[in-house]
């Protein structure tokens, strides 16, 4: 920013801004297109630093597969890592994979398991976190670092203050998240900073037929299926 202003004027730097709205409003346009017409999806996040041999590579690809095979899509970040071994295991397994990409300097940069016609890329987080949160009916998300954690808890805040409808927030893998939750429950909750019922949004799980259990047991109160 400090380079930025250096090299131009303040006006510049604003009237530049002000067409940064048009490319914000075509990446919005294009998502909600494309993403509509995709049915009903579960979005998996983690680390994009995750190898094919690890143990959660592995678990995100069984997770996938056995999420597709409920009749459910598959929606990631569409890059390596966790990302990879979600699209990849809704792709063998025959299911929609959907990729939502985001430019960076370093790790991203599109998994070739994606559906040809449902990869959309994005220059801004923001409007790429509205698509995961709109078009999914439930996040599954294995161990990550930053970027995991900033998904999770602003689903869980905006599912907390009735900014969106409430859907199955499952965390997969007590081994590492488990340390978290308990420091939740332990600080958070201590503190009066959270009330009971909003551990209750969380699930923890270790394996991919319990996510699967959470997700039907959880539509069955309501009228949307799968419905491909």
């Amino acid at each position: 920013m400090r380079n930025e202003i250096k090299n131009k004027g303040w006006n510049e730097i604003k009237t530049n801004d002000s067409w940064a709205i048009f490319k914000i409003m075509g990446e919005f346009v294009n998502g909600y297109e494309k993403l509509s017409k995709i049915g009903p999806c579960v979005s998996i996040f983690g680390s994009a630093r995750t190898k094919p041999d690890h143990k959660y590579y592995k678990l995100a690809e069984e997770v996938a597969a056995k999420i597709v095979d409920h009749g459910y899509g598959v929606i990631t970040g569409g890059g390596p890592g966790i990302m990879e071994a979600g699209n990849k295991g809704a792709h063998i397994a025959g299911g929609t994979s959907v990729g939502l990409n985001i430019e960076l300097p370093f790790e991203q940069h599109d998994n070739p398991y994606i559906d040809s016609d449902k990869s959309l890329d994005f220059d801004y987080f923001f409007v790429r976190k509205v698509m995961f949160v709109k078009y999914s009916q439930g996040f599954v998300v294995m161990p990550g670092g930053f970027g995991t954690l900033d998904e999770l808890f602003e689903a869980i805040t905006l599912i907390q203050t009735h900014k969106i409808e409430t859907f199955p927030i499952i965390l997969v893998g007590k081994e590492f998240w488990g340390g978290l939750m308990d420091w939740v429950k332990s600080t958070l909750l201590g503190a009066g900073n959270i009330s009971e019922k909003d551990l209750d949004l969380i699930h923890l799980v270790d394996s991919g037929d319990e996510v699967i259990d959470i997700l039907n047991n959880f539509y069955k109160e309501y009228d949307l299926s799968p419905n491909f």
